[in-house]
C-alpha cells in the first residue's frame, strides 16, 4: 500500500489555510520543521518558537528542494527556476496549530490504532514495553525518544503515513491544558495513565493539581475507547470514573484487574511475579529492576491482553526486555564497576524508587550515588531534596555525590545528617566527574540520576570510559 500523501488543497482544508501559490493538486508525503534535516519534496512548516522563527528559513527550505511552506505571512521567496513549478505556499492562522491539524488528518487516514501514554514517570519505558508486547502480531510504530509535546507529538503522528497497525506514543506536559491539546491531536483509541508523581511540581500548587492536569487524558473519549489506569494510585483511581469509555486497571492491589502478586525482587538480577488477568494467570520473569518497572510491565501487559496478545507471548517478551537508554540501565563495566544509569531525568518519587533498588542490592559492593538536582520543583524543592537525602542514607550509601545548586546542597546536608559517611557536593557535572573518578573503585555499585538540565549523563559516559 502506498504511503499516505495529501494534496495542497487537502492540506489547506485540513489546516484551515489558504493556498497562495502552487498547484492545488500537487501531493506532499513528508513534512519538516527543520531545514537541517529537510529532504527534497518535504513541506516546510515555519514554526515560531521562543528562540527562532521558521519564517526566516523559508527561502533556505525552498532552495533545499522543499515542495513548499506553511506560513502565517507571505515571506520573500527566491524566484523559481526556469520551467520549475511554483512552490506551494499555504497561509494559516498559526503554524504550530497547522502542524497539529495536518498530523491529525494523517492519523485519521492511516487507520492506525493509537495508544497514548501519560504519567509522571515511566512513560517511555511503558511505551517501549507496550510496543514490544504488540510487535509479535502487528506492525508497530513508537515515537522516537520523547517527542511527546505540542510539536513532537504531531511530528510523530505524521510518520503514520506508512499505515502501521499500531502507534504507541507519549503525551507529556508541565502545564494545565497541554494533555487536552495532545489528546485532540492524537485521538487515541487506548489511553494509559501510569501514575501521578511530583515531577514539574514547581508549575502546580500540589500533586492533586498535577493529577487534575493529567486527567485531561480522560477527555474526548468515545464509548469504544479504552483507559488502562493504575489501580494503586488513589489520585488516578478517583478520577478514572470520569472516563467515557471502557476501563482496565493494573497494579498490586486487589482491585486491579491485571494484578501482580508473589513478587520476588532478585536484587540486580531482576524480579519475578505471578500476574492474574482477564486472560488467565501467568508468571513474569524480567531483568528490569524495581516496583516501578513492574507496574510499567503490568500497564503494557494490560494493553496487550486487551488487544488479544497471548499471556505466553507477553511472558516470553518480558524475559528479554531491556530498559531504554539512560532509564535504569544496568551496566556491568569491564573494570569491575556495576553502574545503574538512570541519568535521563529525575523527580523525587522516581529517585526514591531508584534508591530502593540500590538498597535491595545484595552482596558486599560499596553503594555510591551521583545524584543531580531535581528541577521544576518550585517552592517545594528544598523539602523534597532533603527527603531524598534521608532516603539516600536509608539506602545504605557509603558515598553520595550531589550535583547542582542550593537544592542539591540541601540534599547533601540531609544525607550527611542522616548518616551517609562520605558526602561531597559538586556545583556541576564536570566537577562531579572529577570527584567520582577519585571515589569510585572496582567492586562498587554506582547509581547516577538527575534532571536532564544537570547533565549527569556525562558522568555516566566518563565512568564507562574509565572502567572500560
Amino acid at each position: 500500500m502506498e504511503p499516505i500523501s495529501l494534496s495542497a488543497a487537502e492540506i489547506a482544508a485540513a489546516t484551515g489555510g489558504r493556498l497562495l501559490s502552487g498547484d492545488a493538486a500537487r501531493r506532499v508525503e513528508r513534512w519538516s520543521i527543520d531545514t537541517r534535516t529537510l529532504r527534497p519534496g518535504d513541506l516546510f512548516v515555519a514554526i515560531r518558537g521562543d528562540r527562532f522563527d521558521g519564517h526566516e528559513f523559508v527561502a533556505t527550505a525552498l532552495a533545499a528542494g522543499a515542495a513548499g511552506a506553511v506560513v502565517t505571512a507571505t515571506p520573500r521567496l527566491p524566484e523559481a527556476g526556469k520551467g520549475g513549478p511554483a512552490p506551494l505556499l499555504i497561509e494559516v492562522a498559526e503554524t504550530t496549530r497547522a502542524l497539529q491539524d495536518g498530523a491529525r488528518e494523517i492519523r485519521r487516514r492511516s487507520g492506525t490504532k493509537v495508544i497514548a501514554i501519560t504519567g509522571s514517570a515511566g512513560k517511555t519505558t511503558t511505551k517501549e514495553l507496550t510496543a514490544e508486547f504488540l510487535s509479535g502480531t502487528r506492525t508497530v510504530f513508537r515515537n522516537r525518544g520523547n517527542l511527546n509535546n505540542h510539536i513532537g507529538l504531531p511530528l510523530s503522528l505524521l510518520e503514520l503515513r506508512s499505515r502501521p497497525d499500531v502507534a504507541v506514543v507519549e503525551l507529556g506536559m508541565n502545564h494545565p491544558g497541554e494533555i487536552r491539546t495532545l489528546v485532540g491531536v492524537a485521538e487515541p483509541d487506548v489511553r494509559v495513565w501510569t501514575n501521578v508523581g511530583d515531577a514539574h511540581l514547581g508549575f502546580f500548587d500540589s500533586a492533586d493539581d498535577i493529577a487534575s492536569a493529567k486527567a485531561e487524558i480522560l477527555e474526548q473519549a468515545r464509548p469504544q475507547d479504552l483507559l488502562v489506569s493504575n489501580a494503586d494510585d488513589e489520585r488516578i483511581h478517583s478520577r478514572a470514573q470520569w472516563f467515557g469509555g471502557r476501563t482496565l486497571t493494573f497494579g498490586l492491589s486487589d482491585r486491579a484487574q491485571v494484578r501482580a502478586s508473589t513478587v520476588h525482587h532478585r536484587g540486580l538480577e531482576g524480579m519475578t511475579a505471578i500476574v492474574s488477568s482477564p486472560a488467565g494467570t501467568f508468571e513474569i520473569d524480567t531483568p528490569l529492576l524495581g516496583t516501578g518497572n513492574l507496574l510499567n510491565i503490568l500497564a503494557a501487559a494490560a494493553v496487550a491482553i486487551d488487544m488479544g496478545v497471548s499471556t505466553g507471548d507477553i511472558a516470553a517478551r518480558a524475559r528479554s526486555v531491556k530498559p531504554a537508554a539512560h532509564r535504569g540501565e544496568l551496566l556491568r563495566l569491564p573494570g569491575g564497576v556495576t553502574l545503574i544509569d538512570d541519568s535521563y531525568n529525575s523527580s523525587p518519587s522516581a529517585l526514591k524508587r531508584s534508591l530502593e533498588i540500590v538498597a535491595a542490592a545484595k552482596g558486599s559492593a560499596r553503594k555510591i550515588a551521583v545524584l543531580g538536582e531535581m528541577l521544576e520543583l518550585g517552592e517545594h524543592s528544598s523539602r523534597l531534596h532533603e527527603e531524598c537525602g534521608i532516603a539516600a542514607a536509608q539506602a545504605g550509601l557509603e558515598v553520595l555525590i550531589t550535583v547542582g545548586g542550593e537544592a542539591a546542597e540541601r540534599m547533601a546536608e540531609a544525607a550527611r545528617a542522616a548518616g551517609v559517611p562520605g558526602v561531597v557536593h559538586a556545583a556541576h557535572s564536570d566537577e562531579a566527574i572529577r570527584v567520582a573518578l577519585r571515589r569510585v573503585r572496582p567492586g562498587d555499585l554506582v547509581l547516577v540520576k538527575g534532571s536532564r538540565g544537570i547533565r549527569t549523563d556525562i558522568v555516566v559516559d566518563r565512568l564507562k570510559a574509565e572502567f572500560a
